[in-house]
């Protein structure tokens, strides 16, 4: 791990996600590591195809069933975010940070959504904030971005 640190300080990506409040040295290192060059992708939907968030619909003639995640896309990867996102919640009360923010908005609707599909949609607005960030390489600010970034 410390290797994968050392080589990965002088990137402009580790840069961005150090900035990004509750995520550590090793966990930014992962994200870079499973991610690969995040320009690669033209969008952020791209982005989430490839970590296999996407929503899939799937329907019969008059049957509809509920939207899934697609699920075909990294497994690492969705696994690295999901707890990353987890522990953010879990540090609420040192950090602040938009994604927080957000799972308390989902949780506080009248529609209350369930635990994982906020975490869930958390980690769409992550890899959305994340991809914008990195693709003008700029370090993530509570107080500059917009609330609903």
């Amino acid at each position: 791990m410390k290797q994968m640190v050392e080589l990965s300080k002088d990137r402009s990506e580790y840069q961005v996600l150090l900035s990004f409040p509750g995520i550590g040295e090793a966990t930014a290192v992962r994200i870079i590591g499973e991610l690969g060059d995040l320009r690669r992708f033209r969008n952020h939907k791209q982005l989430n195809a490839y970590v296999g968030i996407d929503i899939m619909t799937y329907q019969s003639g008059n049957t509809h069933y509920q939207d899934r995640i697609n699920k075909r896309g990294n497994k690492k990867l969705r696994k690295i975010l999901f707890f990353m996102i987890k522990t953010m919640i879990t540090l609420r009360k040192t950090i602040t940070n938009h994604l927080v923010d957000y799972y308390d908005k989902l949780k506080m609707q009248p529609q209350r959504k369930p635990h994982k599909v906020a975490i869930i949609a958390c980690i769409n607005k992550f890899l959305k904030l994340i991809f914008h960030l990195i693709q003008h390489n700029l370090p993530y600010d509570y107080n500059t971005a917009s609330p609903c970034a």
